[in-house]
């Protein structure tokens, strides 16, 4: 089972920006409630969707220079990068099929 990337403001461009597969990005913080709720999902989509897209996670208390730069305000937010541009966004603890739906779609544009 693959993992989701760890991001960091330092690795985030060359992770994100410059990918060639669509990236979804986990925005969470270790004390939200509902960012721990949909970790697992996360997790299984980062295999289901291995050599496909990029599943990564960005904790906004140690990235805080990548959060303010894409406006994150609540958390979890998850931002799908398509062309190194956010392509589309789910914010709160939204079902996996929801997120599974958008990620699809930004694969098949």
């Amino acid at each position: 089972m693959s993992e989701p990337i760890t991001l960091t403001d330092d690795n985030f461009s060359a992770e994100v920006l410059d990918s060639d597969v669509p990236v979804l990005v986990d925005f969470w913080a270790t004390w939200c409630g509902p960012c721990r709720m949909i970790a697992p999902i996360v997790r299984e989509l980062s295999s289901e969707y291995e050599g496909k897209a990029k599943v990564c996670k960005l904790d906004v208390d140690s990235a805080q220079k990548t959060a303010a730069e894409f406006g994150i305000r609540s958390i979890p937010t998850l931002l799908i990068f398509k062309g190194g541009k956010v392509a589309d966004q789910l914010i709160g603890a939204v079902p996996k099929q929801q997120i599974t739906e958008k990620l699809e779609a930004s694969l098949s544009n």
